[in-house]
């Protein structure tokens, strides 16, 4: 079937448990609400605040998840990799040196159209494990995708520095559909389309409890910064947030005519009473 528009829900960084829940209630109906044709999330925080396992890339899917994105806590869980090498769907950076299991990309039937789709994980180097240059890796893997018949390209950066991420974004205005920024956690206000029609976010933001530091428990996240010293982190709970966007895609030139924030339940900008 042919659309005029693509629309693509992409949710942000996955943190254990409070983020599964959430999906749990609320994926379905976000799905039908926003009429979303591919839905892809970044899941490399999903089990414990660290990794991804099995038994929660099952749960993903069966919610409607078609991509699983992932970062530099794709490698966390040993166990996975076996299967990371048998699912194309579940994605870790491709610019990890050669030889780590998984793949870096696909190319994806859009259900219900007859348009394909590109999905790339790249990750930053800034602040950040020492890796393959993302910018080159790009290059030749757009070229791949285009020759596997991909309609429309869709990049999530995991990266820490926003510069990086500009830089990278700019770079590629023109080539792909939608840049999408994750691993700080924190959703950024500036969702726009950049001249050539590539939808752009610095970071989507995460989904998990917001009543911590970055998914954390906020108290043993305060001791290692007050006291300098190792503390076990573990993951917080409470304040459940789903931060997410959505992006609507144009099949005839590829291009972003639309992209938004979703961040459900909103937050509380403000505790004076009416």
């Amino acid at each position: 079937m042919s659309k005029d528009l693509i629309n693509i829900l992409f949710i942000g960084d996955i943190v254990g448990e409070p983020g599964l829940s959430l999906l749990d209630t609320i994926l379905p109906s976000l799905i039908e609400k926003h009429e979303a044709d591919f839905v892809i999330a970044n899941g490399e925080n999903s089990h414990k605040g660290k990794g991804i396992n099995r038994s929660i890339i099952k749960r993903l899917y069966d919610l409607g998840v078609h991509v699983i994105t992932g970062g530099n806590h794709s490698f966390a869980k040993y166990k996975v990799f076996d299967y990371m090498k048998e699912d194309g769907n579940i994605l870790r950076p491709m610019n990890y040196p050669k030889g780590n299991p998984g793949y870096g990309f696909g190319v994806y039937d859009i259900p219900s159209t007859d348009k394909k789709i590109g999905v790339l994980n790249l990750q930053g180097r800034t602040f950040m494990q020492p890796i393959d240059d993302p910018f080159t890796t790009a290059e030749w893997v757009l070229d791949r995708m285009k020759d596997d018949g991909a309609d429309i390209f869709f990049i999530d950066f995991h990266a820490e520095a926003t510069a990086e991420k500009l830089a990278m974004a700019w770079d590629l205005d023109g080539e792909i559909s939608v840049f999408v920024g994750t691993h700080t956690h924190i959703p950024t206000h500036d969702a726009r389309i950049f001249p050539q029609g590539m939808g752009y976010i610095s970071d989507v933001g995460m989904t998990g409890s917001f009543d911590s530091v970055l998914g954390m428990d906020k108290n043993t996240s305060m001791n290692r910064f007050k006291l300098a010293t190792p503390h076990r982190y573990r993951l917080a709970e409470g304040n459940n947030h789903l931060c997410g966007i959505l992006a609507k895609v144009d099949t005839e030139t590829a291009n972003c005519e639309h992209i938004e924030p979703i961040i459900y339940p909103a937050f509380n900008s403000s505790n004076l009473e009416s």
